[in-house]
């Protein structure tokens, strides 16, 4: 368990990584093109603002992963014993079918329903829409990561 979860670890920041590239990257050409050589490039906007949603997504997705996503503790924080056991559960199902139905099936019939393409570089959205179903899933394989390892640390293993 621990290897796979240091291979999705791995894969999860090397594509992050790479998004942020892209990223600095676009925006130093746009830059250079504009402000240097007078004459701005075209695609980077539409390369920039497609790459930011796929860097944005997917970082959401690590965020899951890592356990340090924004969450709303007023309530989970003050309720103890099986009333806090319950809330968590309720947490967590809500999440995963959040995460399961908007995201991978929703985005799944967004990437096979789309048909149009990206007006200046002329790729098709079911690249971008992508993003959806992709993370969706990193999501839900680091929900069932985090309460797999709670299960073998509860039983005292490693």
């Amino acid at each position: 368990m621990k290897k796979f979860d240091q291979i999705l670890d791995t894969v999860m920041r090397f594509i992050m990584a790479l998004a942020m590239f892209a990223l600095l990257a676009g925006g130093t050409w746009q830059i250079t093109t504009r402000w240097i050589l007078g004459n701005p490039s075209t695609f980077t906007d539409e390369f920039l603002r497609y790459v930011l949603i796929w860097a944005s997504m997917l970082g959401s997705a690590y965020c899951f992963y890592k356990d340090e996503h924004l969450a709303l503790d007023l309530v989970k924080d003050r309720v103890k014993g099986g009333v806090r056991v319950a809330l968590l559960v309720f947490i967590e199902a809500a999440i995963l079918f959040f995460v399961c139905y908007v995201f991978v099936f929703g985005g799944m019939k967004l990437v096979l329903n789309a048909t149009n393409q990206s007006s200046v570089m002329r790729i098709p959205f079911k690249l971008l829409y992508a993003c959806l179903p992709i993370s969706g899933i990193f999501i839900v394989i680091a929900r069932i990561i985090k309460y797999i390892q709670l299960y073998i640390d509860s039983k005292g293993g490693k």
